[in-house]
């Protein structure tokens, strides 16, 4: 299985809680820059699982309206998600070609770095808007290799 990991793009620093920060105008942009990127490169998921946080919905909301797939809310992407009990999660929808989740930091670092065998600290700094590539074997720690890993700043201008 592709698995695309897509740090959520930035977000406005007030709300009434975390939670319900939505994108920035500039966070808007970026996550329009991955979906085009995305559609320019082949890299079209099956679905798109996204975390409940209002800003990583709103990233999912812009990249599967350019490449028109689905996307889903789900729990285990919020922030606090731990790599064994993602890789628990993420079982379920082995049966998918390719599926991009969106989430935060360090979260999706420590997901990515446990599924790679690097450890999960520090093995992957994910921006804002940051894209990674993994070809996923199997869900365990080491059960995958990292094809790419793109920030939003490179993937063009708008």
């Amino acid at each position: 299985m592709q698995l695309l990991i897509l740090r959520h793009a930035d977000a406005s620093t007030s709300a009434r809680t975390d939670d319900l920060r939505p994108l920035s105008d500039k966070g808007r942009q970026q996550a329009k820059r991955v979906a085009r990127f995305c559609s320019e490169n082949g890299l079209q998921p099956d679905i798109i699982l996204t975390s409940p946080y209002l800003r990583a919905e709103e990233t999912a909301k812009i990249v599967a309206e350019e490449l028109q797939c689905e996307w889903v809310l789900n729990a285990f992407l919020a922030s606090g998600m731990m790599p064994f009990a993602a890789m628990e999660e993420m079982r379920a929808f082995l049966r998918f070609g390719c599926v991009m989740i969106v989430g935060h930091e360090p979260d999706l670092s420590a997901f990515a770095g446990t599924l790679l065998g690097a450890g999960h600290l520090g093995a992957l700094r994910m921006r804002k808007a940051t894209l990674a590539g993994l070809e996923v074997d199997s869900m365990t720690s080491g059960g995958a290799h990292l094809e790419f890993l793109v920030p939003a700043k490179m993937m063009g201008k708008e």
